[in-house]
């Protein structure tokens, strides 16, 4: 019998990635495009979605070509991708304005007019968000506040990657996972909220079709099979936004599993059987990938940033002895850093370099080394920054644990991840082990496992991921650390609120 395939395309913010994977979920062929973010104000973030389309249609066909795979062996197609990203059609189907992406930060006073109109609390009770500028409804209303003409020609609103399902299948559908980030979503019925589109006087009509994330939601034209290469009928399944793509591509899928990001910004994700919100809005409530079930999410502003800033200022002889030997800076700074105690010499590190989103949702908060003396050196600080990071995602988890959502093991993703140095600190932080997955591809396999399940390859989202995704061996804590770690941990917690009041009047003060 001859293998069959499935497609994966995560469209990203700096390019799109596709992979096709046989139906064992190894990776046969991928290829990525690259495309620009334009900036044509300070803290505005737009793109073309015809570079995304262009990026789609192309990494489809070089993964097509490159495998030499017969079109008509690929069982089914998913997208994931960037959250939150506004896209208008006109009554053709046209695009009207560059998308406005999930960074854009233009939309304050109409986060402001959204909190109005329907009450903070019960926008959270509906959306289980604040209003965030990242999210879709505040830049909907920014266009029609500003670009009235626009918005009086729009007939269609998409998110990202539902612009590319658009061109692939000529249908106008979402789905629940990345709906949650437009904040005009009921996260708790999954379903478009009435009474949030009645008051912000938004037509339904203009909102896509929705479906959960493994449905079929259509199926490759016969003009996008010829751009493609694809076969004509191939079905397009929901797909998910990143972060709910990339917990399938994990095997976060199940009540007890949870992932921990550390990139540029920190992702405490967990996955949860039921729907709960926190009420103060410190974490994101979302509907999940897998139909039925929901997912709590931090997103923390300066993790891996913050270790990029120190290694870029405090470690140039690393960086220079590291490309001596062929090795990466960081391997260099982590052997340093786990020659300092935990501790770090009683010094301790708050990573609110960019302010924060989770948990203090403060954009005043800034970085503090707090207990610097004279007897630290820069590896003292070092490990500081490696120790405020892991204490930064636990005080998330600790929020996660609070509305009952807990986890019995979690997974290190992304760069600072690979790191076995962190891995250990956050077993021994969250007192939970900690695996890595085998897979890389996280985001895109996700994507191709809801293909599969849409295709019928597959019975269930949980069952395919318990197939295809493996993990390492558990990283188990140790318990002496453990308790090394947390007076330093809960003495971190009360430093913000010691500080808050003096970060705003930093930000307020004369220059």
């Amino acid at each position: 019998m001859a293998l069959e395939y499935l497609l994966g395309v995560d469209l990203g913010t700096s390019g799109t990635k596709t992979v096709l994977f046989d139906t064992d979920g190894n990776t046969v062929a991928s290829a990525t495009i690259e495309y620009p973010m334009y900036q044509p104000q300070n803290g505005w973030a737009e793109q073309d979605p015809a570079d995304w389309w262009n990026a789609a249609k192309d990494t489809i066909r070089s993964v097509l070509d490159q495998s030499g795979v017969d079109p008509a062996l690929v069982r089914g197609i998913g997208i994931s991708g960037q959250m939150h990203g506004l896209v208008m059609l006109d009554e053709n189907g046209n695009v009207l304005r560059r998308s406005i992406i999930w960074c854009d930060q233009r939309t304050a006073a109409e986060c402001e007019e959204i909190t109005e109109k329907i009450g903070a609390q019960r926008l959270i009770e509906i959306t289980a968000n604040p209003a965030l500028t990242g999210f879709t409804a505040s830049k909907i209303l920014w266009v029609r506040n500003h670009e009235p003409e626009i918005y009086a020609k729009c007939r269609h609103i998409l998110l990202p990657k539902d612009y590319v399902r658009y061109m692939l299948t000529g249908e106008y559908a979402t789905e629940v996972s990345d709906a949650s980030g437009m904040q005009l979503l009921d996260v708790a019925n999954r379903c478009w909220s009435k009474e949030v589109l009645e008051k912000l006087d938004i037509d339904e009509s203009l909102l896509a079709k929705m479906y959960e994330s493994p449905d079929v939601t259509g199926t490759v034209t016969k003009e996008a099979a010829a751009l493609t290469g694809l076969k004509e009928g191939t079905p397009v399944a929901g797909g998910a936004g990143d972060n709910a793509a990339a917990a399938v591509g994990t095997g976060v899928v199940e009540e007890g599993k949870a992932f921990t990001t550390l990139g540029t910004s920190g992702v405490v994700f967990a996955h949860s059987d039921r729907v709960t919100i926190d009420p103060q809005g410190r974490v994101h409530t979302f509907c999940s990938a897998v139909p039925g079930c929901w997912t709590v999410m931090s997103c923390t502003l300066a993790a891996g940033l913050s270790l990029h800033w120190f290694r870029d200022n405090f470690c140039k002889e690393e960086m220079v002895a590291a490309d001596g030997i062929g090795k990466d800076p960081y391997f260099l700074m982590d052997q340093e850093a786990a020659r300092v105690p935990i501790g770090a010499n009683h010094l301790i590190y708050m990573p609110y370099l960019m302010g924060e989103r989770s948990p203090k949702l403060d954009p005043n908060a800034r970085g503090v080394f707090f207990g610097l003396s004279a007897i630290h050196t820069k590896y003292d600080m070092l490990r500081a920054v490696l120790e405020g990071v892991i204490y930064s995602q636990r005080e998330c988890l600790d929020i996660l644990r609070g509305m009952g959502v807990v986890s019995s093991e979690m997974l290190a993703c992304g760069g600072g991840g690979t790191s076995p140095l962190w891995r250990q600190m956050m077993a021994d932080v969250y007192n939970l082990p900690v695996r890595t997955s085998s897979s890389k591809e996280g985001p895109a396999l996700g994507a191709a496992i809801l293909a599969g399940v849409a295709a019928g390859v597959y019975e269930s989202v949980p069952a395919a991921c318990r197939k295809l995704v493996k993990a390492s061996d558990p990283q188990p804590p140790i318990a002496e650390n453990h308790d090394k770690y947390e007076p330093f941990y809960q003495l971190y917690c009360k430093l913000y609120p010691a500080m808050k009041d003096c970060f705003a009047q930093l930000q307020t003060a004369a220059d």
